[in-house]
C-alpha cells in the first residue's frame, strides 16, 4: 500500500476509536513511524487527509447502493442494503458523530457532501421505486421521495442522536448502531405490503439477532 493511502487508512482508524478532534497530524504520522514532514508531503493538513477519506466514503455510497434490475427481491437482496448501510454508518462512524462541525468547518466539504447526498437520494429513491413495481411497497408516488430523505435523516443522524441522548456519551458500538437500523427497517414495515411483511419480519428478526449477539460478546 502506498504512504498516502496508508495514512488515509490510518486516519480512518484513528478518527474512529478516539474522535476526531482529538486526533493531529502528528498523533497520524506517529502512528504511522513516518515524519510528520512526510505526511505533508502528501497532504496539506487534517481537513486534506478528511477528503480524502470522504472520498472513500464517497465509494460504498456508490458501491452499496446501486438499483437492482432484474433481480427478484429476496431477503438477501434486501440484507444486502441494510448491510451496506450499517457497513458504511460503522466505517465512518467518527464523520456522522460530528458531521456539523466537520461540514462547517470546510466549504469545499460541505458542497462535495451535499452534491454526494442528492446523487444517494436520486438513486435510493429509484430502488424503492423499483420495490414498489415489484408489489415490496405500498407507497403513492409523491412520497417516495421524501421516504427516502426520512430514511437518509434517520441513518445520518442516528449516531449524533446516541452520542448526545444516551447515558455513555464516549463511544458508539456496533450494538448501537444495529438498533438504529432497526429503527430504519420499521419505517420499511410501515410501507410494506401484505404479501412483503413476512420478508420484513424475517429481515428484521436478523438484525435483531445480530445485535443481541454484538451485546453478548461486548458484556
Amino acid at each position: 500500500m502506498k504512504t498516502r493511502d496508508k495514512i488515509v487508512h490510518a486516519s480512518l482508524a484513528l478518527f474512529n476509536e478516539h474522535g476526531e478532534r482529538s486526533i493531529t497530524t502528528n498523533h497520524i504520522a506517529a502512528h504511522l513511524g513516518i515524519s510528520p514532514g512526510n505526511l505533508y508531503y502528501h497532504f496539506r493538513n487534517k481537513e486534506d487527509i478528511i477528503r480524502s477519506i470522504f472520498n472513500l466514503y464517497q465509494e460504498h455510497l456508490t458501491a452499496g447502493f446501486q438499483p437492482y434490475e432484474d433481480e427478484e427481491v429476496s431477503i438477501d437482496l434486501l440484507m444486502g442494503y441494510f448491510d451496506a448501510l450499517f457497513y458504511t454508518l460503522w466505517e465512518f462512524r467518527f464523520m456522522y458523530a460530528n458531521l456539523v462541525i466537520i461540514l462547517g468547518r470546510d466549504a469545499e466539504l460541505n458542497q462535495l457532501y451535499a452534491q454526494t447526498h442528492q446523487t444517494f437520494l436520486q438513486r435510493a429513491s429509484q430502488i424503492l421505486v423499483k420495490l414498489k413495481q415489484d408489489g415490496v411497497l405500498d407507497i403513492a408516488d409523491e412520497e417516495i421521495t421524501p421516504l427516502t430523505d426520512t430514511i437518509r435523516m434517520v441513518a445520518c443522524f442516528w449516531i449524533s442522536n446516541r452520542l448526545t441522548h444516551h447515558a455513555d456519551h464516549s463511544q458508539i458500538t456496533k450494538t448501537s448502531l444495529y438498533e438504529g437500523l432497526l429503527r430504519v427497517i420499521m419505517i420499511f414495515k410501515a410501507y410494506a405490503t401484505p404479501s412483503a411483511k413476512a420478508t420484513f419480519l424475517k429481515v428484521e428478526q436478523h438484525y435483531q439477532q445480530l445485535a443481541k449477539q454484538q451485546a453478548q460478546q461486548v458484556a
